[in-house]
């Protein structure tokens, strides 16, 4: 007889449930609302969280705010073009800081370029214009420069000149 009371009534509760509310939504003013009746035809489906048939919806739940807080408006929210702005501005300024200092180590360069080039020139006019030139050796001597030197030092110089006088060549 226990059993059969206990029976009828956890069959009594279980067809009680269906008749518990089976809609849930968010409505307007952005709170829960639970009914055993369809939403408004004003509420967006995203808003719909719970329907007849189907359990809670886990992309609306996702999207439902908290109880008592009002979700805010299309327009408020915040344009979503998968582009953080921030992030964006940093590699712009990365990008102008890389391109500058290029710029710098190139004028640099350049300048360095044009010094050795008027160096080799001037070299080059002294050892062809046919003076005697001397120099001084390792153990501090005056010494002369005869031809076969001369001759080595002026291809030295066209060499140089040949190097840095001509374009500039790209940086590797």
């Amino acid at each position: 007889m226990q059993i059969t009371k206990l029976f009828l009534i956890a069959a009594i509760a279980a067809s009680a449930i269906p008749a518990m509310a089976q809609w849930q939504w968010i409505d307007a003013r952005g709170q829960k609302v639970f009914s055993d009746r369809a939403p408004p035809a004003d509420i967006p489906t995203k808003n719909i969280l719970r329907q007849p048939g189907a359990g809670a919806s886990s992309r609306a739940a996702e999207a439902a705010p908290a109880p008592g807080v009002v979700a805010p408006k299309a327009a408020e929210k915040p344009a979503e073009s998968g582009v953080d702005k921030g992030l964006e501005e940093q590699k712009r300024k990365q990008e102008q800081q890389e391109a500058e200092k290029t710029r710098a180590e190139q004028a640099k360069r350049e300048k360095s370029r044009q010094e050795n080039c008027d160096r080799a020139k001037q070299a080059k006019a002294t050892l062809t214009s046919g003076r005697v030139l001397s120099s001084v050796n390792a153990n501090g001597e005056r010494g002369f420069m005869d031809e076969a030197s001369r001759d080595a030092e002026v291809k030295r110089a066209d060499a140089v000149i040949a190097s840095e006088c001509g374009p500039l060549q790209p940086m590797q």
